[in-house]
């Protein structure tokens, strides 16, 4: 079956020429100029991934705008920015608000389409799980993590994580008060990346919880070893 990705680039030389590539690589590219577009067409029918610019012009977050509406249809659809904008706080920003990646445009095609085969793998994995019976642990009295749909629940209410922090909290959980290491991390969800983005992951994924309970506190940072769980 060909994967569908939806691209969000506003400059058409750009647009026009990663499409073209990644249509040669096999996948299939619904391309969209402008945010509004993109957003509706996520709408009518969801991608299997979404590959977004951050900067538009005339908008210079376009991209998380879009990031933003898409976590709002879908917690499952992997998002990757592809863009310039690829300083530290872009970075952080977009993990923030639900990207599974971020990669600079000065990144090669190949390293970018290894990215991209990476998250439908998961993805696939997800969704090949789901017509088996729900499995799943319960870490403390308060967290459920069903491992067949990457669904997580905190204290009977669920909690909508995309696919990346899903495996880095069932990471976490596996072994509640143990230190997993950023490395650790990154092999179990499946990317490459600086500590930092890491950092940017769980701090996302801490923010998701906490606006569901004030009070939570059960990751907690072991500064130069990693995160740990800590049940309540």
């Amino acid at each position: 079956m060909t994967t569908t990705i939806a691209y969000v680039e506003d400059q058409e030389e750009t647009r026009q020429s990663y499409a073209e590539q990644l249509r040669r690589e096999g996948f299939e590219v619904v391309a969209y100029a402008t945010k509004e577009d993109a957003i509706a067409g996520f709408r009518q029918q969801l991608p299997d991934l979404a590959l977004l610019d951050v900067a538009h012009e005339g908008d210079r977050d376009a991209g998380y705008r879009v990031c933003t509406e898409l976590r709002r249809i879908s917690s499952e659809v992997p998002i990757i920015f592809l863009t310039h904008r690829h300083g530290e706080i872009d970075r952080i920003s977009g993990l923030r608000l639900g990207a599974d990646d971020y990669i600079s445009k000065d990144a090669s095609l190949e390293y970018i389409v290894i990215r991209i085969e990476t998250l439908i793998r998961r993805l696939e994995a997800v969704r090949a799980a789901s017509a088996l019976e729900p499995t799943g642990h319960v870490p403390d009295d308060g967290l459920r993590l069903d491992d067949t749909y990457s669904t997580v629940f905190w204290r009977g209410t669920r909690v909508d994580l995309p696919l990346t922090h899903f495996w880095i909290l069932r990471e976490l959980c596996r072994n509640p008060g143990e230190v997993r290491s950023h490395r650790e991390l990154m092999k179990a969800a499946s990317i490459v990346v600086e500590p930092n983005t890491i950092a940017a992951h769980v701090k996302s994924i801490r923010q998701t919880f906490t606006r569901l309970d004030p009070h939570f506190e059960c990751i907690r940072t072991e500064r130069g070893r990693g995160y740990r769980w800590v049940p309540r």
